[in-house]
């Protein structure tokens, strides 16, 4: 799949980069990535949730009734689920979220999400671009020219550029990302995919490297 160059006027360059296939070409695969965003989200959970339980919570431990023959549940003492101002049993206690996925698992995931956005033609490819200094104005500019500033957008840049950042940093559905740190989630949670040119080969050496190995 060839893509067309454009600058940070929107306009063509004029030379068009391949999408490697064996990326951006594949059949996507709805469930790893359903399950590499799953478990993205879980790792963003605190866990920090508590409730008390009846050994816990504050309350005379008198047995009130007779063990038999009230009629009624064997309650105990005023701290029993079953009365009301009673504890809670099973109630949520701090733990982590986070579960594992397999290295390929994870790397089908990303290869899935990059392929199911060029399906959709959500991939926009701009040649390498910095500013002298930090200026959101400048990157509403970028963006306005892309024509996708009325969408979520993800930039993906070859190496950390600390003046592009600062200036996107700001702007509401705008995120950067680093090409070799790009996540499913991050991907699938943006509308359109604005990649500079280094960037697809920072991504075509990452993805790759298990298939080399």
């Amino acid at each position: 799949m060839e893509v067309s160059v454009l600058n940070i006027k929107g306009e063509s360059t004029g030379r068009k980069v391949t999408l490697d296939e064996s990326i951006f070409g594949i059949e996507p695969n709805e469930h790893v990535v359903y399950m590499a965003v799953r478990q993205y989200l879980a790792a963003q959970r605190q866990g920090t949730h508590k409730s008390k339980e009846r050994s816990e919570i504050s309350g005379s431990t008198r047995k009130l009734g007779r063990q038999k023959g009230g009629g009624g549940a064997r309650r105990g003492d005023i701290n029993s689920p079953l009365l009301v101002g009673g504890a809670r049993v099973f109630g949520p206690t701090p733990r982590d979220y986070s579960f594992k996925l397999n290295k390929k698992v994870k790397q089908l995931a990303r290869k899935s999400a990059l392929s199911q956005k060029a399906i959709d033609n959500a991939i926009v490819v701009v040649e390498d671009f910095n500013f002298d200094a930090p200026s959101t104005k400048s990157f509403v500019e970028v963006l306005n020219n892309l024509k996708v500033s009325e969408k979520k957008q993800l930039f993906v840049l070859p190496s950390n550029n600390k003046a592009v950042y600062l200036s996107a940093r700001n702007l509401k559905g705008t995120q950067m990302a680093i090409a070799s740190d790009i996540n499913t989630y991050g991907i699938m949670n943006a509308e359109v995919l604005v990649v500079t040119e280094s960037s697809l080969e920072v991504i075509n050496n990452t993805l790759n490297k298990t298939k080399e190995a």
